[in-house]
Protein backbone atom coordinates (compact mmCIF):
# COMPACT_ATOMS: atom_id res chain seq x y z
CA UNK A 1 0.00 0.00 0.00
CA UNK A 2 1.50 3.39 -0.80
CA UNK A 3 0.63 6.85 0.48
CA UNK A 4 0.15 9.05 -3.14
CA UNK A 5 1.82 12.90 -3.04
CA UNK A 6 1.11 12.99 0.84
CA UNK A 7 1.95 16.49 1.93
CA UNK A 8 1.42 15.30 5.79
CA UNK A 9 0.86 12.83 7.34
CA UNK A 10 -0.27 12.75 11.22
CA UNK A 11 0.53 10.12 14.02
CA UNK A 12 -0.08 10.11 17.50
CA UNK A 13 3.04 11.57 18.46
CA UNK A 14 1.79 14.73 16.54
CA UNK A 15 4.84 15.23 14.63
CA UNK A 16 4.57 16.11 11.21
CA UNK A 17 5.86 14.71 7.75
CA UNK A 18 5.70 16.20 4.63
CA UNK A 19 6.29 13.81 1.23
CA UNK A 20 6.02 14.67 -2.31
CA UNK A 21 6.14 11.34 -4.08
CA UNK A 22 5.34 7.64 -3.17
CA UNK A 23 6.52 7.06 -0.21
CA UNK A 24 5.41 3.08 1.24
CA UNK A 25 3.96 3.12 4.21
CA UNK A 26 5.55 0.47 5.61
CA UNK A 27 8.45 2.73 6.27
CA UNK A 28 6.40 5.76 7.90
CA UNK A 29 4.35 5.72 11.22
CA UNK A 30 1.04 5.04 9.94
CA UNK A 31 -1.15 7.50 9.45
CA UNK A 32 -4.03 8.30 11.93
CA UNK A 33 -6.94 10.67 11.36
CA UNK A 34 -6.80 12.30 14.73
CA UNK A 35 -3.71 13.19 17.01
CA UNK A 36 -3.15 12.54 20.50
CA UNK A 37 -4.43 14.89 23.41
CA UNK A 38 -2.10 17.12 24.49
CA UNK A 39 -0.85 16.99 28.28
CA UNK A 40 -1.56 19.40 31.07
CA UNK A 41 2.10 21.07 31.28
CA UNK A 42 1.76 21.26 26.96
CA UNK A 43 -1.68 22.82 27.29
CA UNK A 44 -0.42 25.17 29.93
CA UNK A 45 2.26 26.84 27.51
CA UNK A 46 -0.76 27.42 25.06
CA UNK A 47 -2.47 30.18 27.32
CA UNK A 48 -1.22 32.98 28.74
CA UNK A 49 -4.49 34.56 29.50
CA UNK A 50 -4.60 36.86 32.79
CA UNK A 51 -7.07 39.63 33.92
CA UNK A 52 -6.45 41.77 36.15
CA UNK A 53 -9.48 41.79 38.64
CA UNK A 54 -8.55 44.42 40.73
CA UNK A 55 -8.33 47.21 38.61
CA UNK A 56 -8.94 45.96 35.24
CA UNK A 57 -12.47 45.57 33.09
CA UNK A 58 -15.28 43.92 34.89
CA UNK A 59 -15.13 40.86 35.87
CA UNK A 60 -16.64 38.11 37.95
CA UNK A 61 -13.46 36.70 39.64
CA UNK A 62 -12.95 39.61 41.20
CA UNK A 63 -13.09 40.14 45.46
CA UNK A 64 -12.08 43.69 45.18
CA UNK A 65 -12.72 46.19 43.15
CA UNK A 66 -10.59 49.53 43.09
CA UNK A 67 -10.42 51.55 39.82
CA UNK A 68 -7.07 52.92 40.62
CA UNK A 69 -8.13 53.76 44.09
CA UNK A 70 -6.21 52.48 47.69
CA UNK A 71 -7.99 50.02 50.00
CA UNK A 72 -8.57 52.75 52.24
CA UNK A 73 -11.14 54.56 49.98
CA UNK A 74 -13.37 51.44 49.93
CA UNK A 75 -16.96 52.55 51.97
CA UNK A 76 -18.98 49.92 50.50
CA UNK A 77 -19.08 45.98 50.31
CA UNK A 78 -21.56 44.04 48.30
CA UNK A 79 -22.95 40.76 49.20
CA UNK A 80 -23.52 38.85 45.65
CA UNK A 81 -24.42 35.61 44.42
CA UNK A 82 -21.17 33.26 43.33
CA UNK A 83 -22.49 32.48 40.11
CA UNK A 84 -22.85 35.83 39.07
CA UNK A 85 -26.59 34.92 37.82
CA UNK A 86 -29.18 36.93 40.03
CA UNK A 87 -30.67 39.01 38.35
CA UNK A 88 -31.07 41.43 40.98
CA UNK A 89 -27.20 41.60 41.88
CA UNK A 90 -26.17 42.48 38.51
CA UNK A 91 -28.28 45.44 38.78
CA UNK A 92 -26.43 46.38 41.54
CA UNK A 93 -23.13 45.06 40.44
CA UNK A 94 -23.22 47.23 36.55
CA UNK A 95 -24.36 50.27 39.32
CA UNK A 96 -20.84 50.25 41.16
CA UNK A 97 -18.86 49.23 37.74
CA UNK A 98 -20.22 52.33 35.88
CA UNK A 99 -19.49 54.45 38.87
CA UNK A 100 -16.41 53.08 39.53
CA UNK A 101 -17.29 52.98 42.91
CA UNK A 102 -14.35 51.38 45.24
CA UNK A 103 -15.98 48.30 46.71
CA UNK A 104 -15.21 44.68 48.37
CA UNK A 105 -17.20 41.92 46.96
CA UNK A 106 -18.71 38.59 49.24
CA UNK A 107 -19.65 35.94 47.46
CA UNK A 108 -22.93 34.09 48.50
CA UNK A 109 -24.81 30.90 47.63
CA UNK A 110 -28.54 31.27 46.55
CA UNK A 111 -30.99 28.82 47.63
CA UNK A 112 -30.96 27.03 44.19
CA UNK A 113 -27.87 26.43 44.26
CA UNK A 114 -27.30 25.23 47.51
CA UNK A 115 -26.78 26.10 51.81
CA UNK A 116 -26.48 29.57 52.36
CA UNK A 117 -23.55 30.51 54.16
CA UNK A 118 -24.20 30.75 58.33
CA UNK A 119 -22.33 33.94 58.35
CA UNK A 120 -24.32 35.48 55.79
CA UNK A 121 -27.61 34.75 57.88
CA UNK A 122 -25.94 36.66 60.69
CA UNK A 123 -25.90 39.46 58.83
CA UNK A 124 -28.95 39.34 56.80
CA UNK A 125 -31.30 36.82 58.69
CA UNK A 126 -33.71 36.94 55.81
CA UNK A 127 -30.91 35.64 53.30
CA UNK A 128 -31.99 37.85 50.73
CA UNK A 129 -29.41 38.68 48.25
CA UNK A 130 -28.19 41.49 46.69
CA UNK A 131 -27.13 43.45 50.30
CA UNK A 132 -24.43 45.92 50.62
CA UNK A 133 -22.86 47.52 53.64
CA UNK A 134 -22.15 50.81 53.03
CA UNK A 135 -19.72 52.76 55.72
CA UNK A 136 -20.76 49.52 57.74
CA UNK A 137 -24.38 50.36 57.76
CA UNK A 138 -26.16 46.89 55.63
CA UNK A 139 -29.16 47.63 53.29
CA UNK A 140 -31.14 45.21 51.66
CA UNK A 141 -33.58 45.53 48.32
CA UNK A 142 -32.12 46.09 45.24
CA UNK A 143 -33.94 49.94 44.51
CA UNK A 144 -33.02 50.30 48.10
CA UNK A 145 -29.60 49.71 47.70
CA UNK A 146 -29.22 51.75 44.15
CA UNK A 147 -31.16 54.94 46.09
CA UNK A 148 -28.69 54.82 49.27
CA UNK A 149 -25.44 54.65 46.79
CA UNK A 150 -27.08 57.70 44.93
CA UNK A 151 -27.02 59.53 47.91
CA UNK A 152 -23.36 58.43 48.76
CA UNK A 153 -22.14 58.74 45.57
CA UNK A 154 -24.61 61.12 43.05
CA UNK A 155 -26.99 59.31 40.32
CA UNK A 156 -25.72 57.94 37.05
CA UNK A 157 -27.41 60.16 34.46
CA UNK A 158 -30.84 61.09 36.01
CA UNK A 159 -31.61 58.83 39.73
CA UNK A 160 -34.46 56.59 40.75
CA UNK A 161 -36.21 59.24 41.94
CA UNK A 162 -36.23 61.34 38.70
CA UNK A 163 -39.37 62.04 37.16
CA UNK A 164 -38.00 61.35 33.88
CA UNK A 165 -36.80 57.70 35.53
CA UNK A 166 -39.97 56.72 37.30
CA UNK A 167 -41.99 55.65 34.32
CA UNK A 168 -39.33 53.90 33.01
CA UNK A 169 -39.14 51.53 36.55
CA UNK A 170 -42.95 51.03 36.01
CA UNK A 171 -42.48 49.92 32.37
CA UNK A 172 -39.67 47.38 33.69
CA UNK A 173 -42.37 46.06 35.40
CA UNK A 174 -45.26 45.73 33.33
CA UNK A 175 -42.91 44.48 31.11
CA UNK A 176 -41.94 41.99 33.59
CA UNK A 177 -45.40 40.96 34.66
CA UNK A 178 -46.18 40.43 30.85
CA UNK A 179 -43.07 37.60 30.99
CA UNK A 180 -43.96 35.89 33.83
CA UNK A 181 -47.39 35.66 32.63
CA UNK A 182 -46.22 34.69 29.15
CA UNK A 183 -43.00 32.39 30.29
CA UNK A 184 -44.34 30.85 33.81
CA UNK A 185 -47.88 30.04 33.22
CA UNK A 186 -49.41 26.60 32.03
CA UNK A 187 -52.06 27.37 29.17
CA UNK A 188 -54.96 25.17 28.57
CA UNK A 189 -55.12 25.95 25.05
CA UNK A 190 -53.74 27.42 22.03
CA UNK A 191 -55.87 30.42 22.14
CA UNK A 192 -54.69 31.14 25.73
CA UNK A 193 -50.71 31.04 25.05
CA UNK A 194 -51.85 33.42 21.85
CA UNK A 195 -53.13 35.60 24.28
CA UNK A 196 -50.06 35.25 26.96
CA UNK A 197 -48.00 36.23 23.19
CA UNK A 198 -49.73 39.07 22.18
CA UNK A 199 -50.02 40.66 25.52
CA UNK A 200 -46.13 40.87 25.88
CA UNK A 201 -45.69 41.85 22.34
CA UNK A 202 -48.25 44.88 22.91
CA UNK A 203 -46.22 45.85 26.45
CA UNK A 204 -42.49 45.41 23.82
CA UNK A 205 -43.99 48.07 21.18
CA UNK A 206 -44.42 50.42 24.09
CA UNK A 207 -40.67 49.91 25.48
CA UNK A 208 -39.73 50.09 21.87
CA UNK A 209 -41.65 53.60 21.31
CA UNK A 210 -39.79 54.74 24.36
CA UNK A 211 -36.65 53.49 23.01
CA UNK A 212 -37.09 55.48 19.66
CA UNK A 213 -38.15 58.52 21.35
CA UNK A 214 -34.17 59.64 21.95
CA UNK A 215 -31.57 59.94 19.56
CA UNK A 216 -29.47 57.60 22.04
CA UNK A 217 -29.98 53.74 21.57
CA UNK A 218 -30.83 54.12 25.35
CA UNK A 219 -33.49 54.78 27.19
CA UNK A 220 -32.93 58.36 27.94
CA UNK A 221 -30.85 60.99 26.54
CA UNK A 222 -27.44 58.79 27.21
CA UNK A 223 -26.58 55.96 29.53
CA UNK A 224 -27.81 55.56 33.06
CA UNK A 225 -30.31 54.48 35.59
CA UNK A 226 -32.95 53.53 33.49
CA UNK A 227 -30.45 51.17 31.77
CA UNK A 228 -29.83 49.83 34.54
CA UNK A 229 -32.97 49.26 35.77
CA UNK A 230 -33.83 47.45 32.35
CA UNK A 231 -30.93 45.54 32.20
CA UNK A 232 -31.26 42.35 34.37
CA UNK A 233 -34.56 40.96 33.41
CA UNK A 234 -34.22 41.81 29.66
CA UNK A 235 -31.42 40.05 29.38
CA UNK A 236 -33.04 36.93 30.59
CA UNK A 237 -35.99 37.44 28.93
CA UNK A 238 -34.44 37.58 25.22
CA UNK A 239 -33.09 33.96 26.39
CA UNK A 240 -35.81 32.28 27.98
CA UNK A 241 -38.98 33.72 25.42
CA UNK A 242 -36.53 32.32 22.59
CA UNK A 243 -35.44 29.17 23.89
CA UNK A 244 -39.09 28.32 25.55
CA UNK A 245 -41.16 30.27 23.35
CA UNK A 246 -39.36 30.20 19.79
CA UNK A 247 -40.15 34.06 20.18
CA UNK A 248 -36.45 36.19 19.77
CA UNK A 249 -36.74 39.47 21.22
CA UNK A 250 -33.96 40.53 20.09
CA UNK A 251 -34.77 39.66 16.62
CA UNK A 252 -38.63 40.92 16.76
CA UNK A 253 -38.03 44.42 17.70
CA UNK A 254 -35.17 46.28 15.90
CA UNK A 255 -34.62 48.99 18.93
CA UNK A 256 -34.33 46.94 21.49
CA UNK A 257 -31.92 45.33 19.05
CA UNK A 258 -29.79 48.16 18.99
CA UNK A 259 -30.27 48.69 22.80
CA UNK A 260 -28.63 45.53 23.34
CA UNK A 261 -25.97 46.34 20.82
CA UNK A 262 -25.07 49.18 22.46
CA UNK A 263 -25.22 47.68 26.15
CA UNK A 264 -22.50 45.33 24.56
CA UNK A 265 -20.40 48.46 23.67
CA UNK A 266 -19.76 48.58 27.75
CA UNK A 267 -17.19 46.72 29.05
CA UNK A 268 -18.96 47.06 32.22
CA UNK A 269 -21.98 45.12 30.35
CA UNK A 270 -19.90 43.00 29.07
CA UNK A 271 -18.45 41.45 32.11
CA UNK A 272 -21.86 40.76 33.78
CA UNK A 273 -23.50 39.45 30.28
CA UNK A 274 -24.71 35.59 30.74
CA UNK A 275 -25.92 33.35 27.62
CA UNK A 276 -28.81 32.02 26.32
CA UNK A 277 -27.95 28.47 28.10
CA UNK A 278 -26.85 29.68 31.64
CA UNK A 279 -29.78 31.62 31.48
CA UNK A 280 -32.77 28.82 30.24
CA UNK A 281 -31.26 26.68 33.04
CA UNK A 282 -30.96 28.43 35.56
CA UNK A 283 -34.72 30.34 35.19
CA UNK A 284 -36.75 27.56 36.28
CA UNK A 285 -35.94 26.70 39.81
CA UNK A 286 -35.72 30.84 40.40
CA UNK A 287 -39.20 31.28 38.79
CA UNK A 288 -40.76 28.14 39.56
CA UNK A 289 -41.32 26.97 36.37
CA UNK A 290 -41.15 27.55 32.24
CA UNK A 291 -43.15 26.07 29.97
CA UNK A 292 -42.63 25.29 26.41
CA UNK A 293 -45.59 26.13 23.59
CA UNK A 294 -44.02 23.16 21.36
CA UNK A 295 -44.11 24.75 18.49
CA UNK A 296 -41.65 24.07 15.89
CA UNK A 297 -39.68 27.52 16.04
CA UNK A 298 -39.03 26.78 19.37
CA UNK A 299 -38.00 23.40 19.11
CA UNK A 300 -35.20 24.69 16.84
CA UNK A 301 -34.11 27.10 18.84
CA UNK A 302 -33.91 24.79 22.04
CA UNK A 303 -31.89 22.51 19.95
CA UNK A 304 -29.90 25.09 19.37
CA UNK A 305 -29.15 26.28 22.49
CA UNK A 306 -28.45 22.89 24.03
CA UNK A 307 -26.69 21.04 21.50
CA UNK A 308 -25.08 24.05 19.04
CA UNK A 309 -24.05 25.70 17.31
CA UNK A 310 -23.77 28.26 19.78
CA UNK A 311 -22.65 30.91 17.33
CA UNK A 312 -25.00 32.92 15.37
CA UNK A 313 -27.07 32.95 18.42
CA UNK A 314 -28.77 36.48 19.33
CA UNK A 315 -27.37 36.86 22.46
CA UNK A 316 -23.95 38.39 21.73
CA UNK A 317 -23.57 40.81 18.82
CA UNK A 318 -19.89 42.03 19.21
CA UNK A 319 -17.21 40.64 17.32
CA UNK A 320 -15.27 37.17 19.35
CA UNK A 321 -12.13 38.65 21.24
CA UNK A 322 -9.08 36.88 19.82
CA UNK A 323 -8.09 35.39 23.47
CA UNK A 324 -11.38 33.53 23.72
CA UNK A 325 -9.84 30.26 23.41
CA UNK A 326 -7.04 31.16 25.77
CA UNK A 327 -9.89 32.09 28.35
CA UNK A 328 -11.63 29.32 27.96
CA UNK A 329 -8.59 27.13 28.47
CA UNK A 330 -7.04 29.17 31.53
CA UNK A 331 -10.03 29.13 33.14
CA UNK A 332 -10.13 25.14 32.88
CA UNK A 333 -6.71 24.77 33.63
CA UNK A 334 -7.40 26.85 36.99
CA UNK A 335 -10.38 24.47 38.18
CA UNK A 336 -9.64 21.13 36.28
CA UNK A 337 -8.96 19.30 39.65
CA UNK A 338 -12.32 19.91 40.88
CA UNK A 339 -13.68 19.96 37.08
CA UNK A 340 -13.07 16.07 37.04
CA UNK A 341 -13.29 15.32 40.73
CA UNK A 342 -17.21 16.47 40.69
CA UNK A 343 -17.89 14.32 37.03
CA UNK A 344 -19.27 11.38 37.46
CA UNK A 345 -16.91 9.60 34.80
CA UNK A 346 -14.23 7.79 35.92
CA UNK A 347 -11.52 10.41 36.62
CA UNK A 348 -9.00 9.03 34.25
CA UNK A 349 -11.34 8.16 31.60
CA UNK A 350 -12.54 12.28 31.79
CA UNK A 351 -8.92 13.18 32.22
CA UNK A 352 -7.85 12.39 29.16
CA UNK A 353 -11.07 12.99 27.10
CA UNK A 354 -10.78 16.35 29.10
CA UNK A 355 -7.78 17.20 27.18
CA UNK A 356 -9.09 15.20 24.19
CA UNK A 357 -11.41 18.58 23.66
CA UNK A 358 -9.03 21.14 24.81
CA UNK A 359 -6.66 19.96 22.29
CA UNK A 360 -9.17 20.19 20.03
CA UNK A 361 -10.19 23.79 20.98
CA UNK A 362 -6.55 25.33 20.94
CA UNK A 363 -5.18 23.20 17.45
CA UNK A 364 -8.62 22.98 15.56
CA UNK A 365 -7.14 19.44 15.57
CA UNK A 366 -9.86 15.86 15.64
CA UNK A 367 -8.35 14.20 18.51
CA UNK A 368 -9.76 11.12 19.54
CA UNK A 369 -11.25 10.36 22.95
CA UNK A 370 -11.66 7.33 24.92
CA UNK A 371 -15.11 5.07 24.55
CA UNK A 372 -17.66 5.92 26.64
CA UNK A 373 -16.63 9.17 27.34
CA UNK A 374 -19.10 11.64 25.56
CA UNK A 375 -21.60 11.53 28.55
CA UNK A 376 -18.59 13.13 30.92
CA UNK A 377 -18.06 15.39 28.17
CA UNK A 378 -21.85 16.44 27.63
CA UNK A 379 -21.98 16.81 31.44
CA UNK A 380 -19.19 19.73 31.66
CA UNK A 381 -20.77 20.94 28.26
CA UNK A 382 -24.07 21.74 29.96
CA UNK A 383 -22.26 22.82 33.35
CA UNK A 384 -20.27 25.77 31.97
CA UNK A 385 -21.83 29.45 33.90
CA UNK A 386 -21.47 32.80 32.21
CA UNK A 387 -20.06 34.91 33.76
CA UNK A 388 -19.12 33.10 36.38
CA UNK A 389 -16.90 30.43 34.99
CA UNK A 390 -15.91 32.92 31.72
CA UNK A 391 -17.14 35.14 28.94
CA UNK A 392 -19.76 33.84 26.32
CA UNK A 393 -17.14 33.44 23.45
CA UNK A 394 -15.04 31.66 25.74
CA UNK A 395 -17.88 29.62 26.49
CA UNK A 396 -18.73 29.09 22.79
CA UNK A 397 -15.47 27.89 22.04
CA UNK A 398 -15.36 25.25 25.14
CA UNK A 399 -19.07 24.43 24.53
CA UNK A 400 -18.41 23.69 20.87
CA UNK A 401 -15.06 21.59 21.35
CA UNK A 402 -16.74 19.50 24.04
CA UNK A 403 -19.75 18.92 21.99
CA UNK A 404 -17.60 17.73 18.64
CA UNK A 405 -15.17 15.64 20.79
CA UNK A 406 -18.00 13.66 22.14
CA UNK A 407 -19.60 13.28 19.13
CA UNK A 408 -16.76 11.46 17.89
CA UNK A 409 -17.74 8.50 20.07
CA UNK A 410 -21.17 8.29 20.85
CA UNK A 411 -24.37 10.48 20.98
CA UNK A 412 -25.41 9.90 24.73
CA UNK A 413 -26.52 13.02 26.95
CA UNK A 414 -24.79 13.71 30.74
CA UNK A 415 -27.15 13.95 33.34
CA UNK A 416 -30.40 15.89 32.88
CA UNK A 417 -29.95 19.34 34.11
CA UNK A 418 -32.24 19.55 37.60
CA UNK A 419 -35.11 22.01 36.80
CA UNK A 420 -36.09 22.05 40.86
CA UNK A 421 -32.79 23.36 41.65
CA UNK A 422 -29.57 23.80 40.40
CA UNK A 423 -27.46 21.74 43.05
CA UNK A 424 -25.14 20.32 40.61
CA UNK A 425 -23.99 23.83 40.86
CA UNK A 426 -22.93 23.39 44.54
CA UNK A 427 -19.83 26.12 44.91
CA UNK A 428 -18.76 24.38 48.07
CA UNK A 429 -17.62 21.32 45.50
CA UNK A 430 -14.98 24.32 44.23
CA UNK A 431 -14.19 25.78 47.38
CA UNK A 432 -11.70 26.96 47.96
CA UNK A 433 -9.97 27.52 45.19
CA UNK A 434 -13.74 29.00 43.19
CA UNK A 435 -12.25 32.17 41.57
Amino acid sequence: MLIFGAKHCKSRDRNLWHYDGLIPCSIITPVSMTIAPLNWTELEALTDFQIDTVNGATNSQARLRLFGHTEADVRVTLYRDNHAWCPYCQKIWLWLEEKQIPYRIEKVTMFCYGEKESWYKRIVPSGMLPAIALDGKVITESDDILTALEKSFGSLGHGMLDAEVMPMRRLERTLFRAWCEWLCRPVSSAMQEQRHRQHFIEVMQKVEAVLGSTPSPYFLEDFGTADVVFTPYVERMNASLFYYKGYSMREANPRMSAWFDAMESRSTYRGTQSDFHTHVHDLPPQMGGCYENGEPQMLINKERVDHGSWFGLPDVSYSEPVNSRQEALQRVIKHRTNIIRVNPADHQLFDEALRCALTNMMTDEVCQPPSDSDIALRYLRDRINVPRDMSIYAAKRLRTSLEETAALVGDRQGLPIPVRHRRDQNPTEFSPIQG
